[in-house]
């Protein structure tokens, strides 16, 4: 088999985790290869996503690196099942790769937690919201790259109306409820829109009020995506470059407590509404 063109998020998390384990293993390609009855270079490619795995053959992997934590195994064999095409792949030729990384991490996780100051957080964003914040983009997009962008953006909410949606918990500062991206009248279509989502029972909208004072990773937005164990869990940071994907254990842990901690200088979601509202009413 060729080996591949071009490799997912998920594809390339496989490859990065087998690589962990052998590593902490105290392994080198050449010796695990050895193990393994495979030579060097196709370790290297696996763990580099160039080659596909099979699971019975992840699990092999685990068992000669020593891997007792089962859980973290059947998550990892659970993630080399055969790909189909997905709605995100009908963008390869038109958006950024991270974007289809970012469609692809939503996707799979079992819950998304995001904070934003500045901006609203992507999944509960309208056509409108969406498409003003797009044509602020530096250099300027053409018209159906901005169209493009909308277009996936409002795709990637699917998950959140699924017969089975993910739950999802948002934390946003005052002011990017009182950013009128669109002017007044898209803010507060916007606004009600996310009044109306946090109604949901899986949806969570926690406000941070002005009164709070300063709070940790002022003007950072971030979004945190479970997994299915802690270990592949993954941080989407926003960049004027594009999205940057975390997924070190010490950057997975480091952005845990920047959540909590973002979090807890919020109020409740009741009083969280009532702050929307209030805005709402101010425009």
């Amino acid at each position: 088999m060729p080996p591949r063109t071009t490799t997912t998020a998920r594809q390339r998390r496989l490859g990065y985790e087998l690589r962990k384990l052998r590593q902490r293993a105290g392994l080198s390609a050449t010796e695990a290869g050895k193990q393994l009855g495979l030579d060097q270079s196709r370790i290297s490619n696996i763990e580099a996503a160039r080659f596909g795995i099979s699971a019975d053959r992840v699990r092999t992997f685990a068992y000669n690196y020593g891997c007792a934590d089962s859980g973290y195994v059947d998550a990892l064999a659970a993630m080399t099942t055969s790909r189909r095409k997905d709605w995100w792949d009908e963008y390869a030729s038109t958006l950024p790769s991270g974007l289809l990384d970012l469609a692809e991490t939503e996707h799979h996780a079992s819950a998304i937690e995001t904070a934003q100051t500045t901006h609203l957080p992507g999944l509960l964003q309208t056509v409108d919201y969406a498409r003003s914040v797009f044509r602020q983009s530096i250099p300027n997009l053409p018209p159906p790259q901005v169209e493009f962008r909308v277009s996936h953006r409002i795709k990637r909410q699917d998950l959140l109306y699924r017969n089975v949606p993910v739950a999802y918990r948002a934390v946003i500062h005052e002011a990017a409820l009182r950013m009128q991206f669109g002017g007044a009248d898209v803010t507060r279509e916007q606004l009600a829109h996310i009044l109306d989502m946090s109604e949901r029972e899986h949806i969570t909208i926690l406000v941070i009020p002005f009164t709070a004072g300063a709070f940790p990773g002022a003007g950072q937005s971030v979004l945190y995506a479970h997994g299915p164990v802690p270990q592949l869990d993954t941080v989407q940071l926003d960049s004027e470059h594009g999205s940057l994907f975390l997924e070190a254990e010490g950057q997975l842990e480091k952005y845990r407590t920047f959540m909590r901690e973002f979090e807890s200088v919020a109020v409740d979601d009741h009083a969280s509404r009532s702050i929307i509202r209030r805005v709402i009413e101010s425009l």
